[in-house]
């Protein structure tokens, strides 16, 4: 019952946080270029991954004060954290990420 919770609400901050993944996956079939392409691709992915990152997040901190002072529960939630860490430093970096790829497949 508590995971279902947990999953509707991280669905549905994911929603309410991230309102452009749904625009720009639809723009994604609309695209006239592939630069075009290629930024509502970073959009998608960057809204997903933001998503997601929240998602763990949140179990890492429920996790973590659901814990009682058990060391291996403990460092479980350290480690969910530390992944959603992990998940917000790639979405900030996406756009750099992006600009590497498009030179390297020559478009500027």
């Amino acid at each position: 019952m508590a995971a279902s919770l947990l999953w509707t609400a991280g669905c549905l901050a994911t929603g309410l946080v991230v309102p452009g993944v749904a625009e720009a996956s639809t723009l994604l079939a609309e695209a006239q270029s592939l630069n075009q392409v290629i930024d509502n691709l970073r959009n998608v992915l960057v809204g997903l991954l933001v998503g997601l990152a929240t998602l763990f997040a949140t179990i890492g901190g429920v996790r973590y004060i659901l814990a009682g002072g058990d060391p291996g529960e403990v460092e479980a939630a350290k480690k969910t954290l530390r992944y959603a860490a992990i998940g917000y430093s790639i979405a900030v970096l996406a756009p750099m990420l992006v600009k590497l790829l498009q030179s390297i497949v020559g478009q500027a």
